[in-house]
């Protein structure tokens, strides 16, 4: 019986570590992307670096590159997530609750939206921009369609900033552990 307390208490340790580290992983890099890594490829350093001529267009294009992989990471850690939670709901034999599940949902579905609607959008755009046989009315429309979509992804993206820091919360204080109670607590010592 000691044994199996042990195993029990092992393998629900075992998930929650796994599912505190997928969420702290994904947030700390949603936080780094956002405020170390995107703004880099736009910094003076960068445009010192480019020199003038080359910088618009280089930047925006390692910009777009930084911004292809942060996607394909959110979607690893989103399916990370979504078995963590299916393994948990398994092993404890309860249903997670309604409010985490649409969490999940949300950032899965900004992760997905992301990285397969709004980046190839946006790298279109760039390249129109930029591209050397680019009509300047056509130029000056795809930098203001550019603006209005980035200005979207940053607001999705603060926006999943808050729910993987709910989640990553959520992550490290669970609700309650089991879904039956033991006859071992019924009984007088």
């Amino acid at each position: 019986m000691a044994g199996a307390l042990r195993y029990n208490g092992g393998v629900i340790g075992f998930l929650r570590f796994v599912g505190i580290l997928n969420a702290a992983v994904w947030f700390g890099t949603a936080v780094f992307f956002t405020f170390g890594a995107g703004p880099a490829p736009f910094s003076t350093e960068m445009m010192n670096l480019l020199g003038l001529r080359n910088f618009p267009y280089f930047s925006g294009a390692v910009a777009q590159i930084i911004i292809a992989r942060y996607f394909k990471f959110q979607l690893v850690c989103a399916m990370i997530a979504v078995l963590h939670l299916l393994a948990e709901w398994l092993y404890l034999g309860k249903r997670p609750p309604k409010w985490q599940v649409g969490l999940l949902i949300g950032l899965t579905a900004a992760a997905l939206i992301g990285g397969y609607w709004l980046q190839p959008r946006m790298k279109a755009l760039h390249v129109t921009k930029y591209g050397v046989n680019t009509p300047p009315e056509t130029r000056l429309t795809a930098e203001r369609a550019f603006r209005a979509w980035h200005g979207v992804s940053q607001g999705v993206n603060f926006l999943l900033i808050s729910g993987l820091a709910i989640y990553l919360w959520r992550a490290a204080n669970p609700a309650d552990t089991t879904r039956f109670v033991s006859a071992m607590r019924f009984t007088m010592r």
